[in-house]
């Protein structure tokens, strides 16, 4: 598997796998969201028109990011570019009430809640 990582900024991420994301692969995408998020992503896409095919475990991964974000006080893991297998398997899971499902990066990030950074006054 690819992942291409795309910082728009300091705490804005775009993240592009492709190929399966499956049992061997997944954990790849979870270590790049985890590194995003560590080093202080509080806004994350991920860019699934690459993505083949996904199961169970790269499910797993984007509820993984999601919990992760909300801990860290960023925004929702947003979702774009999904074909119809990964539509499906988000629909059988009721994922699809998790995560809207955008066309693509531009119409993810302009739907993005992006969080305001704490300020001491």
């Amino acid at each position: 598997m690819d992942i291409k990582i795309d910082l728009r900024t300091p705490q804005e991420a775009i993240v592009s796998p492709s190929g399966r994301m499956d049992a061997v692969s997944s954990s790849e995408v979870q270590q790049s969201i985890t590194k995003l998020v560590q080093d202080g992503a509080r806004v994350i896409v991920v860019d699934l028109e690459q993505v083949t095919f996904m199961d169970s475990s790269g499910l797993r991964v984007l509820v993984a990011g999601l919990k992760l974000l909300r801990r860290s006080g960023g925004a929702p893991l947003l979702i774009c570019g999904a074909n119809s297998q990964i539509r499906t398997a988000l629909r059988l899971t009721m994922l699809d009430r998790v995560f809207p499902i955008y066309k693509n990066v531009d119409e993810a990030l302009e739907n993005a809640e992006t969080p305001t950074p704490w300020e001491d006054n």
